[in-house]
């Protein structure tokens, strides 16, 4: 099935910087944003969306995304200054020693070659377990997500860690910017040979990337179903809201990430017949792996789909309604491409966009969920689906209180590749305010691939076989032989 402009029949636009503070608030008592401006538009705007609860969530993505536009210079600012102070701090050994030399005047300064961001300093961790083989189940789990983490780092790092094919920033037609990353590696010790594309996610100062994870836009597609447009936007969306299956882009143009990537694969493909292609990212990362694929699957490309071995996310929220994850499920099948959801504890983004009769955003596929003690089982959906329920106030404080405490003894329990160091322990006091924020950093996804108590048979994520899958709020520990 190739898509095609006129299947583009319905879509809600959300422009916040059309709008000003004092715009936003006309949304919460008029009930036709048609007339409030140009920064809500809308194909059709039906009478469920009238309602103040559709407009009050409306109001809280654009409030929200204003926010991060205001304030995005000042968050470059201080990411740039918060990980040239922790490379700093590393280069030196630690505080007492930076303090030190500083008095000598010999200050020593990190090296390009080591330079790590945020989100590298919460877990250095750069080499998989070497007790996890290529026969082990969770080899391409483990390979993915380590991929995921160096998705957030410099060229010149990912150099020293792996066979390294490329990494590439491509442009958002809407934000105007070089805004989606990803780059390529290729793992020639499988058989066959793996070429691994990995999305990068949101940075932890990056206002854009925050824009995108919190935009409420739609596009519906027809026959395939609705597909949150944000994420479409930072793939590769036109300014047009088409996603023509062919699109020119010359080499003195702003490359769009699904294009490219795509073309990337095809000559990939042509020098190599036998490798095999997996796709991952972690957060934004992950809902711009799985809609690559969509995106494949919306325009027919058999032949690449047909040599995915799978799809492996991690922490990633939701990225269409019921129809679209109907559609996907059965494209993955026909195709018998596995695709594997992993999410971990109380993380608050797999639970984002909210999964109600409202906004009407549902995963799809098979979730891997584990728990704080990192006990895994495979289900439907994640417990407390939409994050926000006060029957889970109390137990996500416990378990953030007890995140806090492991981060002290695992070292000790589990050994020293393990150890959390001080910026990880103050990411989990935070956790004690806002539970869930902390559980979505990459240290408890790399343990859950090292140390997670889940054997996953070959068939589970594999959506041409039944198999059955219990519902969250009924489950019960998996074992297997």
């Amino acid at each position: 099935m190739a898509y095609k402009e006129e299947t583009c029949s319905d879509y809600l636009e959300l422009e916040p910087e059309n709008a000003s503070f004092c715009d936003l608030f006309r949304l919460l008592w008029v009930r036709d944003c048609g007339k409030i401006g140009g920064y809500v538009r809308c194909g059709d705007w039906k009478e469920e969306q009238r309602e103040f609860n559709y407009r009050w969530l409306i109001f809280i993505s654009l409030f929200v995304q204003k926010c991060f536009i205001h304030f995005k210079t000042p968050m470059a600012k201080a990411g740039s200054t918060v990980e040239m102070w922790l490379n700093t701090l590393s280069a030196n050994g630690n505080l007492i020693q930076l303090f030190f030399n500083s008095l000598k005047g010999k200050i020593v300064r990190p090296e390009e070659s080591k330079f790590t961001s945020v989100l590298g300093n919460l877990d250095k961790r750069v080499d998989l377990d070497s007790k996890i083989g290529h026969n082990d189940s969770r080899y391409n789990s483990s390979l993915s997500l380590m991929a995921s983490k160096l998705s957030y780092e410099s060229d010149v790092f990912i150099r020293n860690v792996m066979e390294f094919l490329g990494s590439y920033n491509f442009w958002n037609e809407f934000q105007k910017r070089y805004a989606t990353e990803a780059f390529l590696f290729h793992d020639t010790t499988s058989n066959p040979d793996l070429i691994v594309i990995a999305f990068r996610g949101t940075r932890p100062f990056d206002a854009d990337a925050w824009c995108t994870d919190v935009d409420f836009s739609w596009l519906e597609l027809k026959d395939i179903g609705k597909i949150h447009s944000g994420f479409m936007k930072a793939l590769g969306l036109t300014k047009n809201k088409d996603f023509p299956k062919e699109l020119e882009q010359g080499n003195d143009q702003p490359q769009l990430a699904y294009y490219a990537i795509r073309e990337m694969l095809r000559e990939l493909m042509r020098k190599n017949e036998a490798c095999k292609i997996i796709i991952t990212g972690h957060s934004l990362g992950g809902a711009l792996a799985i809609l690559f694929v969509s995106a494949l699957a919306i325009h027919g490309e058999a032949l690449m789909m047909d040599r995915i071995e799978g799809v492996y996310t991690f922490g990633q929220p939701r990225v269409g309604d019921e129809k679209f994850g109907k559609f996907m499920e059965e494209k993955l099948g026909v195709h018998d491409v596995k695709y594997l959801r992993y999410v971990y504890c109380n993380d608050m983004v797999p639970r984002m966009p909210f999964d109600d009769k409202t906004l009407l955003f549902k995963h799809f596929g098979t979730c891997i969920y584990f728990n704080s003690c990192y006990k895994g089982k495979i289900v439907a959906e994640e417990p407390n689906k939409n994050y926000l329920s006060i029957l889970w106030f109390m137990p996500k404080m416990m378990n953030a209180v007890w995140e806090l405490v492991r981060s002290f003894i695992i070292p000790y329990t589990r050994g020293p590749d393990y150890e959390e160091g001080w910026l990880l322990k103050m990411f989990r006091v935070i956790g004690l305010m806002i539970p869930g924020l902390s559980a979505h950093g990459p240290q408890d996804y790399d343990n859950l691939t090292r140390i997670g108590y889940l054997h996953i048979p070959h068939h589970i994520g594999s959506l041409h076989l039944p198999h059955h899958i219990p519902k969250a709020n009924n489950q019960q520990d998996h074992k297997f032989d």
